[in-house]
């Protein structure tokens, strides 16, 4: 069968002969053109990393940021169509607060991941609508269940994960966080070890010359559950730390 996508590409509802939705295919394709970012959860509490590419240097470095907070604890970087991202959480912030005022207590993060998986794929099953053009990825961590972590694709496909990454470098993100024993490092460790991630992969892709800033957050133990961006003096850290594995990088090559 033919695998082209013209006359079943026009609505999010049609499957082509051959079973795909052609539409949230090229979602999951919006969602790879940004930045990457990822996530890694250790023994006491999860990170968040991103490579926000600042296309102008006219730009402020702090704008268009791809990590929010939903709740004190939980922690959400969007990859893909910013404005689609910033629609997302909107939506997770009401659920939040809708919870909160119901049961009076912090949403678990497994039930926002359900309701916005929900949404994800709502938004994949009629032709008045388009699929979102992001993923997601999602952290916590709590004295009770401890870290954890969920990744949401624009089809509404979310799985629990260790460690996860999205965007244009995404695979190259995902062999360097599967030589990491993430179970046996800190939030702290983790922190080095994502900025690391991130410069590699930046370094590595087409589009290396690319200006970027580095955006990190953690929640864990050492935050008290509370998700944050990194304090200034880690944030140096870290980058210090990616900038000398860089360096020794190249000097190994040569």
């Amino acid at each position: 069968m033919s695998s082209i996508g013209t006359g079943y590409d026009l609505s999010a509802s049609q499957f082509s002969p051959d079973g795909r939705v052609f539409q949230v295919e090229y979602a999951m394709k919006a969602a790879e053109i940004s930045g990457t970012a990822i996530g890694l959860r250790g023994k006491d509490g999860c990170i968040l990393a991103v490579e926000k590419v600042i296309t102008s240097k006219l730009h402020e470095p702090d704008s268009g940021r791809r990590i929010f907070t939903i709740e004190n604890s939980i922690g959400m970087v969007i990859c893909g169509l910013i404005t689609d991202g910033r629609a997302i959480v909107n939506y997770a912030l009401k659920e939040a607060q809708n919870y909160r005022r119901e049961y009076g207590q912090t949403i678990p993060l497994k039930i926002l991941n359900e309701r916005l998986s929900s949404l994800f794929h709502a938004y994949t099953l009629y032709s008045a609508v388009r699929p979102y053009g992001i993923c997601i990825i999602l952290t916590t961590w709590t004295e009770q269940n401890g870290a954890e972590m969920y990744c949401i694709e624009p089809s509404g496909v979310s799985f629990g994960y260790y460690g996860c990454a999205t965007g244009k470098a995404k695979q190259a993100a995902k062999t360097e966080i599967e030589k990491l024993k993430l179970n046996t490092l800190t939030a702290r460790e983790l922190l080095n070890e994502g900025a690391k991630i991130i410069y590699r992969v930046n370094e590595d892709s087409s589009d290396s010359d690319t200006k970027f800033k580095l955006e990190l957050s953690w929640v864990g133990k050492d935050t008290n559950g509370i998700h944050q961006i990194c304090p200034v003096n880690l944030y140096e850290e870290a980058k210090a730390a990616a900038t000398a594995a860089m360096e020794q990088g190249d000097s190994d090559v040569e």
